[in-house]
């Protein structure tokens, strides 16, 4: 199967899905997990187990008999091997550096699986074990491309497998708190939205703007052809540059600062005001230093979605960098009233009020003006609390929703239509070079910008031969 032979088929399928995610009674996914014998552990298999692939790993672990792991870096297959070993854990776990040998190996072993891979890597991962009929975790954002987000949603969705997007956030008891009080009316009608981070922390436009032109021995340990996988080959270079972490700055392995933080740092919004339950219908772009190469230094885009039901349309900016003058570039000072500006956090902005969560999960948020809101009673609750919350709350509800449980919450319903509204940021970008200050309009239902049709080639790119979607 090519990259795009049945895009037209997901499309045509795309309105059936729901936004809906987890919002079950009281009987919740921890009965379901604590119902369950150790002898009933499901297998997991866990791909990418370098950074947050380790933590992700060990957690899963907590839960289930991890069979499989796959990583390009021998030395972190090694490490993690002895630390199970000195847990007393998994003797029999298998190892791979190619995650389609693994799925081929194991395939008829493995019940769930997660992927913390770079973000180019994401889909290829996740779809294949949503082919098997798989359970995923797939760490935000949920893919490299838009394309890819609609591809995996909709595949998960048919296929009624278990999934769980890695913005652990969603698990906090204040985040489901702050998300039924703005439901509940507290700040009034809500039109304006405020997202920023302290992102790139990692080097990108104006420090690299090209890619170096020398190729570096690749280490013994490191399997470079794995590491690339359906992005355009390109030769190995030392020195970190692109692995590990700093390929998160390269529009071809990484997904930029909304990538990183966006599925994190507009969740609560995003949830609260149902955003999920269609599309943005339009998204504009101001950056710094674009390039072909890497992400701008800086960055502010400019998102509008339709009115929800009785929800009134609402404006998103996402604000990102470092302005030439080595200024943050956040919201004006003055929608803050006098609360000091954290280097990344959320503003939802209403016409009784303002909540501000100086926070990166949305796991802390404040009512503003403060003096209106003294004695503020919380609505009753209408969200399930996850008790654990956090990393290992949320692996415990995905893998208990594989367990025939409710659906976890950052299902790829929910976690699939966030993932696209960011990335579409990504394609505002790359369209301000060809036309600044053009605002691109977006038929979500059709995957196609109608005035602009030039950015709907930034929707996806072509896999290198061997990968497939």
């Amino acid at each position: 199967m090519t990259y795009k032979s049945n895009r037209r088929d997901f499309l045509k399928t795309s309105a059936a899905v729901g936004a809906g995610f987890w919002v079950a009674g009281r009987a919740t996914w921890a009965d379901e997990l604590q119902s369950k014998s150790p002898n009933e552990k499901l297998n997991a298999a866990c791909i990418g187990i370098g950074g947050k692939g380790d933590s992700d790993s060990d957690q899963i672990a907590n839960h289930a008999n991890i069979i499989a792991i796959c990583d390009i870096d021998d030395d972190r297959l090694d490490k993690k091997i002895e630390k199970f070993k000195k847990a007393d854990k998994f003797p029999d776990v298998q190892r791979f550096n190619d995650y389609r040998k693994m799925y081929d190996a194991l395939g008829n072993k493995i019940d769930i699986v997660s992927v913390s891979t770079p973000d180019h890597n994401h889909a290829a991962a996740s779809m294949l074990a949503i082919k098997l009929g798989k359970g995923v975790y797939c760490q935000k954002p949920m893919t490299h491309t838009v394309f890819e987000a609609r591809q995996i949603r909709l595949a998960a969705h048919q296929a009624k497998v278990a999934t769980q997007l890695g913005n652990q956030g969603t698990a906090s008891p204040e985040l489901r708190r702050g998300v039924e009080v703005i439901r509940a009316g507290a700040l009034g009608t809500v039109t304006e939205v405020h997202v920023w981070t302290n992102r790139p922390v990692w080097p990108q436009a104006p420090k690299i703007m090209a890619r170096p032109n020398r190729e570096d021995p690749v280490p013994a340990t490191i399997h470079w052809d794995e590491w690339i996988g359906p992005a355009p080959m390109r030769p190995y270079v030392g020195n970190r540059t692109y692995h590990d972490f700093n390929w998160r700055g390269w529009w071809d392995f990484g997904t930029g600062a909304l990538g990183d933080m966006g599925c994190h740092t507009a969740n609560m919004p995003f949830m609260a005001l149902h955003l999920a339950k269609t599309y943005p219908s339009s998204v504009v772009a101001e950056c710094g230093d674009l390039n072909p190469e890497t992400y701008p230094s800086w960055a502010t885009i400019h998102y509008e979605f339709p009115a929800r039901g009785e929800l009134p349309p609402v404006k998103v900016t996402w604000w990102e960098g470092h302005k030439p003058d080595g200024k943050k570039n956040q919201p004006p000072d003055e929608l803050f009233q006098g609360q000091k500006i954290n280097d990344s956090g959320s503003l939802i902005v209403g016409d009784k009020g303002t909540m501000y969560s100086p926070h990166d999960y949305g796991g802390k948020w404040m009512l503003l003006p403060e003096e209106q809101y003294k004695g503020y009673k919380d609505p009753e609750p209408t969200l399930p609390r996850n008790p654990e919350g956090g990393d290992d709350g949320q692996k415990m509800e995905w893998i208990a929703a594989a367990k025939g449980g409710p659906k976890a919450m950052a299902n790829f319903d929910y976690g699939g239509k966030l993932t696209e509204f960011l990335l579409l940021g990504n394609i505002a970008i790359r369209a301000s070079g060809a036309a600044p200050g053009k605002k691109l309009e977006w038929n979500g239902e059709e995957m196609k910008f109608p005035n602009f049709p030039e950015a709907d080639s930034w929707l996806s790119y072509k896999y290198r031969e061997g990968w497939t979607l």
